[in-house]
């Protein structure tokens, strides 16, 4: 079972200088929220309360001002401060303490998945016991991607990072799922020619001893990735366009804990005097009128 997470809201975020020399790349604005409450919202959905979010040295009292540890969202949020990018695996060398001798997630703080039946696949997901498993998502320019390909089992095949002849279009996305042997097999990684642990070498140990399965997020749903600054304006509009038609808000952080009863009313009055007058506060405003 996993019950804990990791959100690696790390890196330079180089690609969208200067607007990151002064602020964090995930306490931008998608829209409405930052960057931060999406990825956040995804392991709130999968039913996980333990959390650490890394985030650069110097930036810890920007990420506390919008999520501070006593949140009032009925989960627990640490944090952990990163000298300088050394890969994702190296979240799990810096989690060692907070991933005990539990399995964990982990998510990219730039990833922003979308999907009805997503919720689903996430409480399926937690459920792993031994093994991992990563999240795939087709696309239309596979060579830009880790790339998987998978049997009728859904177990993975091949692993390529940026294939110049791509095996599958399924690129692997910023999500994943591990058993407590990540933190021991993260550490047996040797860092690349960047001078980083890559992914991709963490999941082939899982994929040589037969225990890497796949999901998918599935036709309809998305994944979209905000590493810089036209993929950032693209995500803003297609929350804007879900938002405004459909009237219901994406990663609402206090919706998903009152909806799995982790606060009540109490909380969401003081997050509404929290965040002030604004659209947001309106909406969950009305949260608590249609629980009446």
């Amino acid at each position: 079972m996993v019950t804990k997470g990791i959100i690696l809201s790390g890196g330079m975020g180089t690609r969208m200088s200067p607007l990151t020399k002064a602020v964090n790349k995930q306490l931008l604005p998608i829209y409405d929220k930052p960057l931060i409450f999406y990825p956040l919202s995804i392991l709130m959905l999968a039913g996980i309360k333990n959390i650490l979010v890394i985030v650069n040295k110097g930036q810890l009292n920007q990420f506390r001002k919008i999520l501070p540890e006593k949140n009032h969202l009925g989960i627990n949020i640490q944090y952990r401060e990163q000298k300088k990018p050394e890969g994702l695996p190296h979240a799990f060398i810096l989690g060692e303490k907070f991933i005990g001798k539990d399995n964990v997630s982990l998510i990219l703080g730039d990833n922003f998945f979308y999907g009805q039946s997503l919720t689903k696949i996430l409480k399926k997901s937690v459920s792993l016991k031994n093994g991992a498993k990563i999240f795939l998502h087709p696309v239309k320019r596979p060579q830009l991607y880790g790339v998987a390909s998978i049997n009728n089992k859904q177990k993975v095949v091949t692993l390529t990072e940026k294939p110049k002849t791509p095996k599958s279009n399924l690129a692997v996305t910023g999500l994943y799922f591990f058993d407590n042997n990540v933190v021991k097999f993260s550490k047996k990684i040797k860092p690349s020619k960047r001078g980083e642990l890559e992914i991709i070498d963490l999941l082939n140990i899982y994929k040589k001893k037969k225990k890497l399965s796949a999901e998918f997020i599935g036709r309809g749903g998305a994944w979209l990735d905000t590493g810089s600054i036209d993929d950032f304006y693209k995500t803003s509009a297609f929350v804007q366009a879900i938002e405004n038609r459909q009237g219901l808000k994406i990663a609402c952080l206090e919706e998903i804990a009152f909806n799995k009863k982790w606060i009540d009313q109490k909380k969401i009055f003081k997050k509404i005097k929290f965040y002030g007058k604004c659209e947001y506060s309106n909406y969950l405003k009305k949260l608590l009128i249609k629980k009446k």
